[in-house]
């Protein structure tokens, strides 16, 4: 309290920010040796020596920059600030604004004022009085921590809620209680919040492509699973599962260690249907409870990378060009194959709870479902597997691995499990699912047809290759009430101009647009045109912006969109073999096109081989 009572009475602020001040002096703390351990709290957690070049004086004076979208060009770009603390989780600082609508902002664009001079130079640095109150703090055991300090802070991870309400439906205009749109099964989670409908549709939909119009009857447990119509299907599946987790040595029983946690796991059924909405397989798969895992204790790193769709299509015009060979694998379990680092222990499976081992653990050694750095576990297995295949990985792109023998090459595109094999060389395509089916347990799908909800239609003869999406349209049509709608031939009415001035400007036009699932829509509507469909790439640009705050207007243009894809589902983007393979680019701008702050609106598209890829 000494600290806090000094950055007070040397500044110049008021008293209410004596909260910022004490959260500025544990960071000052956690970054400092002390007596009574030879390292700083912020080496012993991280084991990383800190640096010191970002400390200032508590209160001085800066001009700050704010992330402002709305700002015109002649409006103010700084505002005046204090320093009041450090970000947590960003390289940003924390900044008082006395005269700015938002009291404190977080900000990495600033210009500090000369170190002695903090805060108003008119204003005196006056005495603060405190009560001094002892108060009992019960705190968690945490025995991995014992020899750091108490002022080194630690957040637990919170266990995430998903709304299980429905959005309603896209019928009419104004939203009509009896239409409610198909959503794919969520939590049974209850979630507490009060946030309206719009607020809701910011559900993010990993695998949009794998969205079923059908009706889910998929059980959502195992006590469920065993009681379903289809429980030969699921029992099978799940010896299935654990027949992959018994191959590839995922965990061991042991006790637990003392003050060791467990996170938990559960069963995730899913039916895999083809493009035909005709059920392909049954598929159970064991999940861990990941979100119980704590930052740099369980796991460290996160980020894993995918092939781009830019990348995609420059493979697909290739193969068109050269009539390589094109083939699809899938690899089964392919999170299981990574290797774990961390100590995680895990529950054991429900309803496989081994006789008298009931109070062991499961010590996981593979990267399970479910756990925070599965993804990246297994890219890293699977890159070094590859590149010790002579497999050559792409500047540009992590996911695209070429590999060259004399005359023939492969080339490789791994997304997640699915991969895809082009080649000009029969034998040598063979060759290479050989060696990865030796390192991996695969499924070989042969000629590829259907892959990321992307049908792939190929004519040889004719030297052609289409991408569609028809079946991933009329599933979003169908999700949406919108397959019985007449079709336009055009994604937006010549010369409309879509602007804030349409939002709601009143309690009743924001309540019935809170029944729209508009957020929904315009993510739907995005899938596609990063995909197949280029030609909806404006106006679903145009739609992104009024998200937040979406009008009448702005509803019936997405459902303009919907209407053009209705009348163009049998659309595909094509490739076809050229006499040029050259990289073509093409850039356009409008001037001052926005209504709200006159900024333009630029474009551009790149054409290799005289077709679009990017």
């Amino acid at each position: 309290m000494e600290m806090v009572r000094c950055m007070l009475s040397h500044s110049t602020l008021p008293d209410f920010l004596w909260g910022e001040a004490l959260k500025t002096d544990a960071y000052i703390l956690n970054h400092v040796p002390s007596k009574s351990i030879p390292k700083t709290p912020y080496e012993l957690l991280t084991g990383k020596t800190p640096t010191l070049k970002h400390f200032r004086i508590w209160g001085c004076k800066a001009e700050v920059r704010p992330y402002d979208p709305e700002v015109k060009k002649f409006d103010p770009k700084t505002i005046s600030s204090y320093f009041v603390g450090y970000s947590i989780g960003s390289r940003g600082c924390r900044f008082y604004c006395p005269n700015h609508t938002t009291r404190i902002i977080e900000s990495d664009h600033v210009i500090y004022f000369k170190e002695g001079s903090s805060g108003d130079v008119s204003m005196q640095p006056r005495t603060v009085e405190f009560r001094v109150e002892h108060v009992d703090v019960p705190l968690p055991f945490a025995p991995a921590m014992e020899s750091v300090p108490s002022t080194l802070i630690q957040n637990d991870a919170v266990e995430p809620m998903v709304d299980t309400d429905v959005d309603h439906g896209v019928g009419e205009d104004v939203p009509n209680p009896d239409i409610i749109e198909r959503e794919p099964r969520r939590s049974g989670r209850i979630s507490t919040s009060t946030q309206s409908t719009k607020f809701r549709d910011y559900v993010v939909y990993l695998q949009e492509h794998e969205f079923n119009s059908v009706e889910s009857t998929d059980p959502v447990s195992f006590h469920e699973a065993t009681f379903n119509s289809d429980h030969f299907h699921w029992m099978a599946a799940i010896e299935d599962e654990l027949a992959s987790m018994k191959k590839n040595g995922v965990w061991d029983l042991v006790d637990l260690p003392v003050g060791c946690k467990t996170i938990g796991c559960k069963w995730v059924f899913k039916t895999k249907c083809n493009a035909n909405e005709e059920v392909e397989r049954y598929k159970a798969r064991l999940v861990a409870k990941g979100y119980n895992e704590r930052e740099d204790i369980d796991f460290k790193e996160t980020f894993s990378p995918v092939c781009t769709k830019d990348s995609f299509r420059v493979v697909m015009a290739l193969v068109t060009h050269f009539d390589l060979e094109l083939h699809q694998m899938d690899v089964k379990t392919a999170f299981l194959n990574g290797d774990l680092f961390e100590d995680v222990y895990m529950d054991q499976l429900d309803g496989f709870v081994e006789s008298g081992k009931r109070h062991m653990v499961c010590k996981l050694r593979k990267s399970i479902y479910g756990l925070k750095q599965a993804s990246r576990q297994w890219y890293l297995k699977f890159d070094n597997v590859v590149t010790s295949l002579d497999f050559k990985e792409n500047v540009v792109d992590q996911c695209i691995y070429l590999k060259a023998s004399g005359r023939k090459f492969i080339i490789l595109v791994l997304y997640v499990d699915d991969i895809l094999l082009a080649s000009n060389d029969v034998d040598f395509l063979c060759d290479t699912k050989q060696m990865l089916t030796t390192h991996f347990d695969m499924k070989d799908l042969g000629n590829a047809s259907f892959v990321l909800g992307i049908e792939i239609h190929r004519d040889r003869t004719r030297e052609i290759l289409g991408l569609s999406q028809k079946g991933y349209i009329e599933r979003v049509l169908d999700r949406f009430n919108m397959k019985s709608y007449k079709p336009c031939t055009t994604p937006m009415q010549k010369g409309e101009k879509l602007s804030k001035s349409q939002c709601p400007k009143d309690d009743d036009e924001t309540a019935k647009m809170d029944k729209v699932p508009f957020a929904s829509v315009v993510g739907s509507l995005m899938y596609a045109q990063v995909c197949t469909r280029p030609d909806i790439a404006f106006v679903v640009n145009v739609l992104g912006r009024y998200l937040s705050n979406p009008g009448l207007p702005h509803w019936q243009a997405a459902k303009q969109v919907m209407r053009y894809l209705q009348g163009t589902k049998d659309y595909m983007l094509t490739f076809r073999r050229s006499d040029c393979l050259e990289l073509t680019g093409y850039s356009d701008s409008d001037y001052g096109g926005c209504p709200d702050d006159f900024k333009s609106t630029s474009g551009c598209i790149f054409m290799l081989a005289e077709r679009a890829v990017s």
